[in-house]
């Protein structure tokens, strides 16, 4: 098993080189092609063999990663661990370009609930993918990130707007568009994005582009992942919610000896949970279940397969902030280092029940690991994640659980450097774990 340190490294790692779901997908696909999991395509016939790790993803920005165990699907029930891979940003538009007072923007809309104030005066570069038509008129999709700080957004000087600290609001549509550059006085061409976009696909070994024909990009914070803090005790980055999840998840089963493990263990990690869920490649889409379809076969198998089985829905949990105690109740105040969080709401935001909370706790017994609870105050409207919504789609027992966070959907998010590797720890011994209790 990893250590702490190899496993927060690892992290770092793997956040800096997913700045969208796209990237996050692409280096999951490159860890677990190197620990030996073969690639599936959903347009080809599978052959699935026992002991082996598989994976399979869709639209490049979600994934299904699973082990068969021995095949015998109705002895043990299955493992699963789900987590998604977008996060609140900045997501340009099809027709961006802004010139106004010689400055060349880029317009953009507001993906999922970001924290808006964070975004100012950051060093921002631009990643997606990018779909284009080649020289030999095919299409053809790529890949892009810039890397480089490309773009700001400027504060507007308190000396004008001497209120600032006291009620300035944003608006999504004109207050935010990010900067990219001046436009020379002389100049006789306009820059533009489609242009900016076929530069930096040539200088990285795409001759071939005729045309631009879409693309899906977002501003990105470039400031890197850090461990923070007098004794590094936090970590500090972007997208931690929820690709921290999707880390975890991923390193778990990987780690999870399935050559040799009897126990089937499935993780899934879908885009687009911050605005619903609903797409083809969402939560709410049948991605998981046409997957688990095509694995188990019979409906009715599947049926019996799933009574046994286990849903643990990672997603990250509100810590309870110093400077705001009062927004938590007063008895499920998370704290950053003390433990994942079981969370809970009644009214079914989170899909965990007595029942899920209390495996959850024997699991932690078994690694000796602390967890802590949290509930919404009664008076705030509450959250939520993957967990209820694939608990309807496959009817499968379900616990919402997740590492204590700050800043949540700003761009630049706070966690504890050992609650991480502490969940870890825990999933390793749920997938290998052939009797749950029940």
């Amino acid at each position: 098993m990893s250590t702490l340190s190899d496993f927060n490294q690892q992290l770092l790692q793997f956040l800096n080189a997913s700045p969208t779901p796209f990237h996050a997908v692409s280096s999951m696909t490159e860890l677990l092609i190197n620990a030996g999991f073969i690639p599936l395509k959903e347009n080809e016939d599978w052959s699935l063999k026992d002991f082996q790790g598989y994976f399979i993803t869709r639209n490049d920005s979600s994934i299904i990663v699973f082990t068969t165990g021995n095949q015998q699907y109705t002895k043990h029930g299955w493992r699963f661990v789900g987590a998604h891979t977008d996060s609140p940003c900045l997501k340009v538009k099809p027709n961006a370009d802004l010139y106004q007072q010689n400055y060349w923007q880029l317009g953009v809309e507001v993906y999922g609930g970001a924290l808006l104030n964070p975004w100012y005066d950051r060093d921002l570069s631009l990643a997606g993918r990018v779909t284009f038509l080649n020289n030999q008129k095919q299409m053809c999709s790529t890949l892009i990130n810039f890397e480089e700080p490309i773009a700001i957004i400027p504060s507007l000087a308190i000396h004008l707007d001497r209120n600032a600290n006291k009620e300035r609001s944003i608006n999504p549509q004109t207050d935010i568009p990010p900067i990219l550059g001046l436009i020379a006085e002389d100049s006789t061409e306009k820059p533009t994005l489609n242009k900016l976009l076929i530069d930096q696909l040539n200088s990285t070994g795409h001759q071939d582009i005729k045309e631009i024909l879409d693309y899906e990009l977002c501003f990105y914070d470039k400031q890197p992942p850090a461990l923070v803090g007098l004794k590094k005790e936090f970590i500090a980055s972007a997208r931690l919610d929820n690709l921290l999840s999707c880390f975890i998840g991923l390193h778990a089963l990987v780690n999870s000896d399935y050559q040799s493990n009897e126990v089937p263990c499935l993780l899934v990690c879908n885009d687009h949970e911050e605005v619903g869920s609903q797409s083809h490649c969402g939560a709410q889409g049948p991605f998981l279940q046409q997957t688990l379809t095509r694995i188990i076969g019979c409906p009715i198998t599947t049926a019996k397969v799933m009574s046994d089985s286990l849903m643990i829905s990672v997603d990250n949990a509100h810590g309870i902030h110093p400077n705001y105690a009062d927004r938590h109740d007063a008895n499920h105040g998370p704290i950053l280092n003390h433990g994942p969080v079981i969370k809970q709401n009644c009214n079914q935001r989170y899909a965990t029940n007595s029942e899920t909370a209390a495996i959850y706790k024997w699991l932690s017994q078994q690694q000796n690991a602390p967890f802590q609870s949290f509930i919404v105050r009664t008076d705030m409207a509450c959250g939520s994640t993957i967990g209820p919504i694939t608990a309807g789609e496959l009817g499968v027992k379900t616990l919402d659980i997740g590492v204590p966070t700050f800043a949540m959907h700003s761009p630049r998010e706070l966690t504890g450097n050992q609650d991480g590797y502490t969940l870890n720890k825990v999933l390793q011994t749920f997938f290998k774990t052939p009797q749950l209790p029940s």
